[in-house]
């Protein structure tokens, strides 16, 4: 019989408690960070703010964002609030223009981290020695070790595998019996396919858990993934700027959106034109104050993912809803707003698709053009794909209003990630 693991005192504490807490951490946070950070101080001085003007949580609004280009405008370690010599470990964003985003951390930090990924598995329905099998990438992306290292505090056996060689991931899985996979939804699907192809009903294997994270991922994913593989799907959310995976986890009992470790991370959403703080429950952009670390504390960091924060369930913490897109992933097309993510709930919402799709975009004169690629699962090979292409193609112009091209291919012909993320969106407009 599998007993659940003991929680965190702080999950189930008061908002009294929790808050009291946060406002310590916040007021150690933005002096930290003045003292330390010759950024921060030049920003809250020219802003004419003081760590000692933060007498509440809701004060925090007086200090400035931070944004990704800070982080690339003092690359690489001038955001560090630490001498580099007790910084243990650093990572880096590859980002898709400029300078990697550089991200350090202490042993504190380290250790703090697998605590949170750690508490992140567990909410998952993770339990000491269960065996982990890893497929996010090692290296400088912060998916890989910060999965590893919080699935060895728990007490798990890891394996870890790291991302590519599709059938070794199979055969390991078959082979060793692993619990739960730690992998981006879009490379699960990959692994699912690799399953069929050669055989094998994903549904049989040992896997009971997935942890699914790095990129925005839908309900009707989820469900897909769910029966295809015969696990619970819960969602991680993290970036490296703010820490890694593990700054917010779904619990496996509600799956109602990922609980942020307010204990050591503050959210707020804003509006993402005005920067004004909205109140829980709005649609805006979220922003992130870390509580608690050293090398690389962050204030107020725009993470330009577009949510909302929903009040606490399985836990004493806020939650954050799907993330809708981001901020900077959004096309405009011909004055439309316009998300991969609402392509693929109608993507997946048929049942003769595979979950796999991108969208071209390209500019005629002055008109944008959309092309929506998608393809046939294996068992529908056969269908009349020109017929396919005109019901999406209506369904994408009723439901989202946006007039594209759909094309259907035959199945696996769509491009497949075999290390991070997708390639949802290829852009080919001018710069």
């Amino acid at each position: 019989m599998r007993h659940p693991a003991p929680l965190d005192p702080i999950e189930r504490a008061s908002q009294d408690e929790l808050q009291a807490l946060q406002l310590k951490r916040l007021q150690w946070t933005l002096q930290h960070a003045y003292e330390h950070v010759p950024h921060y101080r030049q920003v809250f001085d020219a802003k004419g703010v003081h760590p000692s003007d933060c007498r509440s949580l809701a004060d925090l609004a007086k200090f400035p964002f931070t944004t990704k280009k800070d982080l690339r405008d003092n690359y690489p370690f001038g955001m560090f609030a630490v001498p580099r010599q007790q910084v243990v470990r650093i990572h880096a964003s590859s980002g898709t223009t400029g300078k990697p985003t550089v991200v350090g951390y202490t042993q504190n930090d380290i250790n703090t981290w697998a605590d949170l990924v750690a508490r992140s598995i567990r909410a998952s329905g993770g339990r000491p020695g269960d065996m982990v099998h890893i497929a996010y990438g090692y290296g400088l992306f912060t998916g890989g070790l910060g999965a590893h290292y919080g699935a060895e505090k728990l007490g798990c056996t890891v394996v870890p595998m790291s991302g590519g060689q599709t059938e070794k991931q199979v055969q390991l899985i078959v082979d060793f019996q692993p619990d739960i996979i730690m992998v981006t939804p879009s490379y699960m699907q990959v692994i699912i396919e690799e399953f069929r192809r050669q055989g094998l009903d994903p549904r049989e294997s040992s896997l009971r858990i997935g942890i699914f994270g790095a990129e925005p991922w839908t309900e009707a994913m989820r469900q897909e993934i769910e029966a295809a593989a015969g696990i619970d799907a819960v969602d991680i959310y993290g970036l490296s700027e703010v820490m890694g995976p593990g700054v917010a986890n779904e619990c496996v009992e509600t799956k109602d959106g990922p609980v942020i470790w307010e204990d050591h991370f503050y959210p707020e959403i804003i509006h993402p034109d005005t920067g004004e703080v909205l109140p829980d429950g709005s649609e805006g952009e979220l922003v992130f104050t870390s509580l608690s670390k050293e090398a690389l504390p962050i204030i107020r960091y725009r993470t330009r993912d577009l949510t909302r924060l929903l009040p606490p369930t399985a836990r004493s913490m806020r939650r954050m809803g799907k993330i809708v897109g981001r901020s900077d992933d959004m096309l405009i097309i011909r004055g439309v707003n316009l998300f991969p993510t609402q392509v693929e709930e109608l993507v997946l919402k048929h049942g003769q698709l595979s979950g796999q799709y991108q969208l071209v975009v390209t500019r005629e004169g002055r008109l944008d053009e959309v092309e929506v690629r998608c393809e046939l699962l294996p068992e529908h090979a056969g269908a009349n794909r020109e017929q396919i292409g005109q019901q999406l193609q209506q369904r994408i112009k009723t439901l989202i209003g946006v007039s594209t091209t759909v094309s259907v291919g035959l199945p696996e012909s769509i491009e497949r990630t075999l290390v991070g993320k997708a390639r949802r969106v290829i852009d080919k407009r001018p710069k």
